[in-house]
């Protein structure tokens, strides 16, 4: 029998659209797009038993708890800033040409960016543009995580968040990689907020979670599990790395697996049986958090690993193994076409169908 799954989705993603990326220095449409959770729902919506629901507004508190005001702020007002000073002509999305990097800032007194460029000292790479639905859309990215937050909370065993645009790569004071607002960090720690000590996030996506990683690399009460595509290869490079392991109160709470080109169902499910060992020493005393990623699937269009459709109902029955009630938040996949079956086996393999 298939049990009923609360499915947190909402239009407001749709105006975070007209995008464009840099892709090896070359301006191309972004493979973040609002067809992806079109996808998504089109193939949820043909199976009765995941039950679409809107996102409960809950305020700035939980983004504020782990992102920096100013980030927060200037994002809220960066499309309005750019209009106003005539940076974009309201149609073309905002993209930065500068960054504030930390080898620009050693010992080196640097200017506070104005109103109009205050954006680019937050964004780390050019991936991630900016129009005037974004800010909205993100905002209710985080409350889709929330509202799946409360929903196990009161009971369900599993629950999916519909996140667009996607998170696990904003780290307190930065954004890219698709991610404004850390969805994934934003529900473990408002599982903490309610008593939590031993917080559980596993990412699945295939690119390492970078900002997932910052936000608790010092902290003793979430443990981040993440199987990526190895740096050395892979986007954002700088990050994930078997030897990052945490530090102070963290140390050893912070486990990455890099895994080589073209692996396979067999070559993941072994190195997450490894992560989920981990995952069980520790203890939770939470629902567990998915950063659901599907850009593992052997066709996504940027990026190299071998995983099939059924590869992720298995991903899912391991996890399930674990016994604790689940959220599920949508990180990446870029493979449209597939990417409905892919989410809809993953959630079937979490809840034993």
């Amino acid at each position: 029998m298939r049990v009923p799954v609360p499915v947190i989705r909402s239009d407001a993603h749709l105006a975070h659209d007209g995008l464009i990326e840099f892709l090896n220095g070359t301006p191309v449409p972004c493979f973040e797009s609002p067809a992806r959770a079109v996808a998504i729902e089109r193939a949820l919506a043909a199976d009765p038993t995941f039950v679409f629901e809107e996102p409960t507004d809950h305020g700035l508190d939980p983004i504020l708890a782990l992102h920096d005001p100013g980030l927060v702020t200037t994002l809220a007002e960066a499309w309005d800033d750019a209009l106003a000073t005539g940076m974009t002509d309201g149609l073309r999305p905002l993209l930065p040409d500068a960054f504030l990097t930390a080898a620009y800032a050693d010992g080196h007194p640097t200017s506070r960016p104005g109103r109009s460029h205050r954006l680019w000292s937050y964004a780390f790479d050019t991936a991630t543009p900016l129009v005037g639905g974004t800010y909205h859309a993100a905002r209710v990215a985080v409350d889709a995580a929330l509202t799946a937050v409360d929903r196990v909370h009161a009971g369900a065993p599993l629950a999916y968040a519909l996140c667009r645009p996607p998170g696990h790569h904003a780290g307190p004071a930065m954004y890219g990689g698709y991610c404004f607002f850390n969805n994934a960090a934003i529900a473990a720690q408002a599982l903490v907020a309610r008593g939590a000590s031993r917080v559980v996030i596993l990412d699945i996506d295939y690119h390492h979670g970078n900002g997932s990683q910052q936000l608790f690399y010092r902290r003793d009460d979430v443990l981040y599990l993440s199987l990526h595509a190895d740096p050395e290869r892979a986007y954002p490079y700088y990050s994930g790395t078997a030897d990052e392991r945490g530090a102070g109160a963290g140390e050893g709470l912070n486990r990455n697996w890099p895994l080589p080109e073209r692996a396979d169902g067999p070559r993941y499910l072994a190195a997450l049986d490894e992560a989920l060992t981990v995952a069980r020493d520790f203890a939770p005393d939470a629902p567990l958090i998915i950063s659901a990623g599907f850009d593992t699937f052997h066709a996504d269009p940027i990026a190299d690993l071998a995983l099939q459709t059924d590869d992720y109902r298995a991903i899912g029955a391991a996890a399930r193994d674990l016994g604790l009630a689940t959220v599920v938040i949508q990180e990446g996949g870029y493979a449209i076409d597939a990417l409905g079956a892919n989410v809809i086996s993953l959630l079937d393999g979490l809840r034993g169908a």
